[in-house]
Formats: structure tokens, sequence, C-alpha cells
């Protein structure tokens, strides 16, 4: 490579819609550190909305396989086809089938974390030290950097930061029958991970009644699965404030789910990626923890509020509460959320 080529990079990406959002602080650094550099992210398609939404971003690459899934013969096939296209991979997962196609693509420097017998196929294999890199964006920033580098304080990683188009958002808007005259609060009461990380429907309810009578109105946010939820939290809000209930769990695309949630005025979601989400659009966000912690992958932005009860019992990391009254999400009333709204917003 010529000192007048710009560094070709291939990022293999996370599997997950909130690491997805946070890898962009690494698309960042090997931007700080290679400027003019080529960033391409190959990752599954449900992802291409959020990478076509970063600007770091060059090329979305398609990679057709589910989690999980070996499918040696196609992944060998599809590393020969990006065969000498790249000067360094970084390998996100970690994962030993993620490490075989830049080996297969004959990348020459193969970045990534040690992990599931990769020597060989990563030939800049990093050992980690979670001590010294507790946040995960730290651990996606140091694949940018030298091996012996230091990796920037939180305060110096720069936050996600999704860009969307106004020609869009009109028209997701317009698709789903939304106007923006009452300030909006959306809701995102799903999690795919479990029930232990769903603040309850009553609880989502009632803040929802609360922020219609201050004159707003409330949009659900989530996918298919929680539509259920998410229309138990519409028929729990008052018959006089229900038409200002608009439920769009199950309607939109990802792509639109993002335009959208740029028009909210307020968020308030559980622990998921739509949090990530809502973060990287700088949304006013209450995010509500139970049976995890923020430790590890906070939501990033300058206008993020973190609501926890910190019981003895919690974080368990548990799918369903081990004890069975789920004490962590059930006793976190609503007035907490609404409170830190209100601190979000300048009481407004």
């Amino acid at each position: 490579m010529s000192a007048s080529t710009p560094r070709r990079i291939l990022v293999i990406g996370p599997s997950w819609v909130g690491d997805m959002v946070m890898a962009q602080t690494l698309f960042s650094a090997l931007h700080q550190r290679h400027p003019g550099c080529v960033v391409d992210v190959l990752a599954p398609d449900w992802s291409r909305p959020i990478l076509d939404r970063m600007p770091e971003v060059n090329r979305a690459l398609s990679l057709p396989f589910a989690h999980g899934e070996l499918r040696f013969g196609e992944r060998r096939g599809l590393g020969r086809q990006l065969r000498d296209q790249y000067d360094q991979s970084i390998v996100l997962p970690n994962s030993l089938k993620s490490a075989l196609l830049p080996w297969w693509a004959r990348v020459p420097v193969r970045t990534g974390w040690r992990g599931e017998m990769r020597y060989g196929l990563l030939n800049d294999l990093r050992l980690l030290d979670k001590d010294a890199l507790p946040l995960m964006v730290q651990r996606f920033v140091a694949l940018a950097l030298p091996p012996d580098a230091p990796v920037p304080a939180l305060a110096d990683i720069s936050a996600p930061h999704l860009q969307v188009d106004p020609a869009e958002v009109s028209r997701a808007l317009s698709d789903q029958g939304l106007q923006q005259g009452r300030p909006v609060t959306a809701l995102c009461p799903g999690a795919e991970f479990g029930p232990a990380k769903r603040w309850p429907e009553r609880h989502y309810a009632a803040v929802a009644a609360a922020r219609i009578a201050a004159g707003g109105q409330v949009w659900i946010f989530g996918s298919g699965n929680d539509v259920p939820v998410a229309e138990a939290i519409r028929d729990a809000v008052p018959d006089d404030a229900r038409a200002n209930v608009h439920v769009l769990a199950g309607r939109t695309s990802l792509a639109q789910a993002v335009d959208l949630m740029s028009c909210a005025d307020a968020v308030v979601t559980n622990d998921s990626g739509l949090m990530h989400i809502a973060a990287a659009l700088g949304r006013p966000l209450v995010a509500v923890y139970g049976s995890t912690s923020p430790a590890f992958t906070p939501p990033l932005g300058e206008q993020v509020e973190v609501v926890r009860l910190g019981l003895s019992c919690s974080p368990c990391f548990e799918r369903e509460c081990p004890l069975g009254h789920l004490d962590c999400l059930n006793t976190l009333e609503p007035r907490r959320v609404l409170d830190a709204l209100e601190r979000l917003q300048g009481g407004h």
C-alpha cells in the first residue's frame, strides 16, 4: 500500500443491535488513526439500516448466515470473493467462524481478541485485560490502536451518533400516519433477552398517561414479538387518552424505527438495542435497568439517565427472576422515571 492509497479495513460486525450501534466507536477511532481510510463492515442484513446511518462506514456487506450457523463451504466462498481487497480486518465477535472469512480473504493484518482457538486465523491477536477495559466500547476502540497503546477514557471516546435523512423521516411519518403536533414520548418496552429485563406494562402505562395528560403523545416501538406488550400498555391507558397512544411495534422496519425515533422528544426504554439507538440519535433518554447492569454496555449520550434500584439480588443477569418476584423492576415506581424525564428536559 502506497502512502497515497487509503487504508482499506474490513470489520466483521457483531450480531446484536446494541453492539452494532456501539461499534461506531471503533469506526470513528479508525478514521482518527487512519485519516481517509475506507471501512467496510461485513454483517447480517438486518444491520444495514444502522450501518447506512453511520458516516464512517463506506459499505455494509451482507453476511448471509444466521447467528450460530457455520455453513463452512459458503463462508469459504464469501472469503474468496473478498480476497486481496483489504489491508486489515478487525473481527469483533469472539467466535472461531467469524475469524475464518478474513483468513480466506487473505487479509494481511487480521486483528481481534483471543477466543475459541483462533491462533493462526488472527495474526494480530490481542489478550483482553477485562479490568483495564471494563466497557465494551473500550474493547472496540482498543482494536483500532496498536497493541501497547493506552485506550482513551470513556469521556474521550466518540459516542455513537447515527444520522438520519429528513426526507426518509418524513416518509416514515407519512407511512405510519403520525403527526408531530404534540411532544412525542417514545416507549421501548421490549427486550429480546427475556422477561427479567422488562419493566412492567402497568408502569409504562402510568408514564404514558402522565405524558399525555401533560399535552404529549406516546409512540410505542418494538418488534413483532413486542406487540402484545405494546397493546397491553395502550389498553391500560385511560380511555380519554388512548387516542394519543400509537403502537408501532411490529409495524415498522428497523430503518423506519430509527427514523421515527429521531422525532422523539424523550425516550423511556428497557436495556435493549433500541436503548442504544435512542442514545445514538441524541434523544433525552431514561433507561430502566433490572436484572442487568449498565457497567459494561451503558447507553452513551449527553442526555441519558439510568434508573435502577440496585437491590441486593441484582444484577443477576438471568432471563427470568430466579426468586420469582422481579422486585428490581416491579417495585421501581413510575414516579422515578417521570422525575428523570423532567430533569432531562429541564422541567418541561
